[in-house]
Parts: structure tokens; sequence; C-alpha cells
């Protein structure tokens, strides 16, 4: 078979994530869809109760199990363990020289599907991701990236390296099996860099949200008189990476679809004075001890704010939210967050 860099960044390669076992993989999707049908009716009632009140519903985020331990329901008690934490590999303490040296953990391993066949979250195939980078870019992975945070000026954000001394690196903590809070076990990431193995902060993580924005916008805007400097990325690339692949799905929302690395939701209203998504790009992360969300809604940009080069790039709202707590759904909270910005935007 082959598997393209496009398949590796959409998950759709057929490489395993931390689970072995295949029937346990599918067992836990089956489970996932009959927790979403359950759920649906109530969700559909809440969707009419908000809609009697006058509130404005856009996007409905109904967070179900998350590719990296989030909790299953947002309603989740504080100390429910997750069993997504209960894989061995998430404890790795193995110090890897190179990501190349790190895919003999799981490059002689079957694949699970035929690579573009079907969706499957892949902590690994993002692993693979980074030695083709190393490989293509002739450096290391971890410099070319670094060297890429220091181009964004995201200064804070560096690699979780357990021997270094990091200043501000923040404790980790996790729920133990009776519910009490504890320090996070030591673990070495040096194995999955590009899945889980960097540091960052709130600001840094806007700011690379803001490059993105801005990249994504910086062509729609006509009559700057060639004022409005270039995005680090082309338009044309982040709308493709902004751009749903078929054959996906997402966690964090049942609206979205998986495209480059992101989680999209498509603008869409089907018909008249009925509910409505608003395009949002965001991606959330879980690791031991840690969870976190970075999330872009970009603005609606009239014909007038295009044309006339009174505004420039970047329109819109970008959060972020970082917790040093495991197993914390966030995507939720920082869509209703953006949301309410948009609306005090719309309402000046």
């Amino acid at each position: 078979v082959a598997i393209t860099t496009r398949l590796l960044v959409s998950h759709l390669s057929g490489i395993r994530h931390y689970e072995k076992d295949i029937a346990k993989v599918k067992e836990e999707k089956e489970k996932a869809n009959r927790a979403f049908k359950l759920t649906k009716p109530d969700q559909d009632k809440e969707q009419k109760e908000e809609g009697s009140k006058g509130i404005e519903k856009t996007d409905s985020v109904k967070p179900r199990k998350e590719h990296e331990g989030e909790v299953k329901s947002r309603n989740s008690k504080p100390g429910k363990r997750d069993k997504e934490f209960e894989q061995e590999e998430y404890y790795l303490k193995e110090k890897f020289g190179s990501v190349i040296e790190s895919l003999k953990i799981f490059k002689n391993d079957p694949l699970f599907f035929k690579p573009g066949s079907q969706f499957l979250y892949s902590t690994y195939g993002f692993t693979l991701l980074s030695a083709v980078v190393e490989r293509a870019s002739g450096q290391k992975f971890t410099d070319y990236m670094l060297k890429m945070f220091r181009d964004l000026d995201m200064l804070s954000t560096v690699l979780d390296d357990n021997e270094a001394m990091i200043y501000n690196r923040a404790r980790c903590y996790v729920y133990n099996k009776k519910g009490r809070l504890v320090n996070a076990p030591y673990v070495d990431n040096s194995y999955k860099w590009a899945g889980g193995g960097f540091l960052s902060s709130v600001g840094d993580l806007l700011k690379f949200g803001n490059a993105l924005l801005y990249s994504y916008q910086a062509g729609q805007f006509k009559n700057t008189n060639d004022k409005l400097l270039p995005g680090y990325l082309k338009p044309d690339t982040v709308a493709m990476m902004w751009t749903p692949v078929p054959k996906t799905e997402v966690s964090w929302d049942r609206d979205g679809k998986y495209a480059m690395a992101w989680a999209v939701v498509e603008k869409k209203q089907p018909c008249g004075c009925c509910r409505q998504q608003r395009h949002y790009a965001s991606h959330t992360g879980g690791a031991v001890g840690a969870s976190s969300v970075l999330l872009i809604l970009p603005e609606e940009l009239d014909s007038e704010a295009i044309n006339t080069g009174l505004v420039a790039p970047p329109r819109g709202v970008v959060v972020s939210i970082i917790c040093n707590m495991q197993s914390v759904s966030l995507n939720s909270t920082a869509l209703k967050i953006a949301r309410e910005f948009d609306k005090e935007k719309w309402a000046q």
C-alpha cells in the first residue's frame, strides 16, 4: 500500500494509535456512536428551549470521547478515570535520540485498514510525519520546529524535555483511582514530539492562531496599496488545511470533519430561519496531566470590508485554553467564549 503525507495529516493512514487491538478500537467506536444516539433527543430539546428564549443558536458542541483522552461528557464528574490513559504507551520513559529512532515503536505493526478507507486518530501517524519533515528538510525535526516558533515570535514554546530547566513550567496533575488529585507520573515525550511533545503558553498559542488567521485572510483584502505584508503561509495553503476531508470525523464536535491537522466546522444553514453552523477551526490536545484547545473563529467579512481596505487581517476571534490537568474537555468552552466575543463585536 501507499501512505501519503496527506493521509497522515488527516489520520487516514491506517497506522494504529495507542491501542494495539483493532477489535477494541471498533468496540469503543460503536459505544461512542450508541451514546451519541441516546443523548441526541436531549440535545434537540436543549436547542429548542434555547431557541424559545430568543438565544441565537449556531454551532452545537456536544463532546464525546476525545482522541487524546478528554472526558466523554461535559457533565463528567472530577476524578473519573479515562480508559484512554490506561494505555501503557502513554507512560513510556525511554529517551529517543531522534524521531527516526522512535519509529521502532510501531513500524512493524500491521495497519488497521487500507490507507484512505477509514479514519482513526493516530499520534504515531504524526510521528511518521515528523520523520518525513526531518528527511525532507535535512534538519532534526525539533530544530526545524523551534526555528519556526522563533519566526512566529513564540518564544515560550519549547520541547517538553524532562532534564532541561524550563522557566515557568507548570506541574501537571491527574486523578488517581480513588478520585484524588495527585501529581502526574513521569513520562518522556521524546517518542512523540509532533503528537504531544511541546510546551507552550496561552500567549504563544494566540500568536500561532493569529498568524494562521492572518495568512488565511491576507489574500481576501483588496485596495491595500501593497501595504499588507504577506502571511507566514499562503492563503491557499491555509484554506486547504481548513477544508474538510471525506471519510473523517471529529470526536469533539459532531458537526465537524477532520481536515489537515485541524478539525473544521463549515458554514451551513440548509433552510431559512433554521439552525446555523458557523465556520471555525479548532484542535484539542490531551497528554498525561494536561489538556488544551486552540480555536479560530474567522470573521465573516463583507464586501465593503474586503474592498475598501479600511480594515486589515486578522479579523475574528482566537481562543486558547491550557490547563495542567488530565482529561478536561475544553472545545465547547472555547467555542462559547469565541461566540460571546463575536456577538459583542457585532453588537457595537
